[in-house]
C-alpha cells in the first residue's frame, strides 16, 4: 500500500536533495514526487508517495522531522485526504481512432489540449486509479508519449500541514 507524505520545508538551496538523499541513504524507494512553492513565502511543500510498510514509515517520519530546513511532516490519512494527479498524454489521431479518443476522453472528464493531424493532446486531472484506469482505456489507441506530474494531496477541512506536529 503507497503511502503519500507531505514535507513543509524551507525554499532554500539543497532541501530537496538532503530529503532525497535521505531516502538513497535509507534504502527506501520514492514512487512519486512532486515540490512547489506554499501559500506561505520562503516554504515549499514536497508530496512524495512511499510503498514501504508501518515500521518503516514511521521511522521516516522521525528521521525527515530530524532534518534541517524540515519544518513539518504529515502522514496522510486516506479517509480525509484529496489526492490527485495530472496527465498529459499524447495519442495517435487516425480517422479510424479520433472519435473514440473524443468519446474516451469525455467520460474522463479530460480536456483536449492539442489537436494536429497526427495526434491528440489530452490532460485529465484525477485519482490515481482513475487516471491508470484511462492509461488502460486509451492504450490501444496507440500512446505517442505520456507525462505525469505524480500525486499532490491536501487534508479536508480546516486542518493543514501547518498545524501538523
Amino acid at each position: 500500500m503507497k503511502s503519500v507524505i507531505a514535507v513543509y520545508v524551507e525554499n532554500k538551496y539543497g532541501v530537496l536533495a538532503r530529503v532525497c538523499g535521505l531516502f538513497l541513504r535509507r534504502g527506501f524507494n520514492i514512487d512519486s514526487l512532486t515540490v512547489s512553492e506554499t501559500e506561505e513565502e520562503g516554504y515549499s511543500r514536497i508530496t512524495l508517495t512511499t510503498g514501504d510498510d508501518k515500521a518503516t514509515l514511521k521511522q521516516l517520519v522521525r528521521q525527515l522531522e530530524k532534518l534541517h530546513n524540515v519544518k513539518k511532516v504529515q502522514v496522510f490519512n486516506k479517509e480525509t485526504t484529496v489526492e490527485h494527479e495530472l496527465l498529459l498524454v499524447k495519442i495517435k489521431n487516425t480517422e479510424k481512432n479520433r472519435s473514440e479518443v473524443v468519446a474516451v476522453a469525455s467520460i474522463y472528464d479530460a480536456k483536449i489540449v492539442d489537436y494536429t493531424n497526427d495526434a491528440i493532446m489530452i490532460e485529465v486531472t484525477a485519482s490515481v486509479s482513475k487516471l491508470n484506469a484511462f492509461i488502460e482505456v486509451i492504450k490501444p489507441m496507440g500512446i505517442v508519449e505520456m507525462c505525469r506530474t505524480g500525486v499532490i494531496a491536501l487534508s479536508r477541512g480546516n486542518e493543514t500541514l501547518k498545524d501538523h506536529k
